[in-house]
């Protein structure tokens, strides 16, 4: 899975205390090797390895939030096509 930047995550309540309670967590930035981020409600900043990251979401430890402007593209290409 691709990790974009400024794509945003769930925290799970089984990990939320190795990101300081924080519910949410951004995506500043992904460099192929380190993923930075940035938690919701201003509890912090950090960054872990890509590997890591993955192993995460494949655990559904973080679940992917889907932005506004995927869903609005999803909508306007199932009108295109019906």
């Amino acid at each position: 899975m691709f990790i974009e930047e400024g794509s945003k995550y769930q925290i799970s309540q089984s990990i939320k205390g190795f990101f300081n309670s924080a519910e949410l967590m951004t995506v500043k930035s992904n460099n192929g090797i380190t993923v930075q981020f940035i938690l919701g409600d201003s509890k912090g900043h950090g960054s872990m390895p890509v590997e890591h990251m993955n192993y995460l979401l494949k655990r559904s430890n973080l679940t992917q939030i889907p932005n506004k402007r995927a869903l609005l593209n999803t909508d306007q290409n199932e009108e295109q096509i019906g």
